[in-house]
C-alpha cells in the first residue's frame, strides 16, 4: 500500500468517494483508492470553526490538518446564502435555529422569517469555498455556487438541510426532487472542487514527484 498523498478535512464517506472520483486518472501514479484518506484515517482533530467566511472556515481547517499530519489538505464550508437577510443564514446555515444540524427547525425558522416575502425577492444561492493547504504553506481556496429562489412549502424526499425549500435557478424542481446522482454533478461543492482541481493536481503531481527522487 502506497503511504497517503492526501487528506480530506472531513469524516464523511461520501465526500471522500467524490474526492477519490474527482481525482481518478487525473494524476500519473496517485492510487486514489490507498493515497487519498480523510481526517479519520489520518488520526486528525476536528478543527474548530471559528472564522467568519466561507473561505475562512475551509483555509482555517485546511491548514490545521495539513500541519497536524503532514499531508496536503483540502477541506470545505457551505451554506444557504439569503438576498433579502444580507447574506444570511451563511456561515450559521447549520446551526440557524440555535441547534446545529437540525435541519427541520432551520427550515421552519427560515420560512417563518420569510413568510411576507414575495416571490421575485426570494432569491437565495448555495455556496461553498473549497481550500487547498499544503505543509509547506501553499494555500489556494475557490467558491462554488448555485443560485436560485426559496419554494414557501418544503417538497421533495431526497438531500438533507436547506434542499427541500431550495429551487436552483431555471430547475422548477427543488434540489430535493433532484436525485443524489444530480445533485451531486450540479451542486455548489462539486463547483467549488472542480474550481479547485488543477491546484490539487499540481500540488499532488509534486509531491509524488519529490518522494520518487528521494
Amino acid at each position: 500500500m502506497s503511504a497517503p498523498v492526501l487528506v480530506l478535512a472531513s469524516r464523511n464517506a461520501g465526500k471522500l468517494r467524490e474526492l477519490r472520483e474527482l481525482l481518478r486518472g487525473k494524476v500519473p501514479g496517485l492510487d486514489v483508492d490507498t493515497q487519498v484518506i480523510d481526517a479519520a484515517s489520518a488520526g486528525a482533530p476536528d478543527p474548530v470553526e471559528d472564522q467568519v467566511t466561507f473561505q475562512g472556515n475551509a483555509l482555517k481547517k485546511a491548514r490545521e490538518i495539513a500541519a497536524h499530519t503532514g499531508l496536503i489538505a483540502l477541506a470545505d464550508d457551505s451554506g444557504l446564502s439569503v438576498e433579502v437577510l444580507g447574506g444570511a443564514p451563511g456561515i450559521f446555515s447549520a446551526r440557524w435555529s440555535g441547534r446545529h444540524g437540525d435541519d427541520e427547525a432551520n427550515i421552519d425558522l427560515l420560512l417563518g422569517q420569510l413568510g411576507d416575502i414575495a416571490a421575485e425577492h426570494r432569491a437565495a444561492a448555495f455556496v461553498c469555498a473549497a481550500a487547498l493547504a499544503t505543509p509547506a504553506g501553499t494555500e489556494h481556496v475557490e467558491l462554488g455556487k448555485v443560485p436560485g429562489v426559496l419554494r414557501t412549502e418544503r417538497a421533495g424526499e431526497h438531500g438533507f438541510g436547506y434542499d427541500p425549500i431550495f429551487e436552483p435557478e431555471g430547475a422548477g424542481r427543488t434540489m430535493a426532487e433532484h436525485t443524489p446522482e444530480e445533485k451531486n454533478a450540479m451542486s455548489h461543492r462539486a463547483r467549488a472542487f472542480a474550481a479547485l482541481l488543477p491546484a490539487v493536481i499540481e500540488a499532488v503531481s509534486a509531491e509524488l514527484k519529490s518522494r520518487s527522487q528521494n
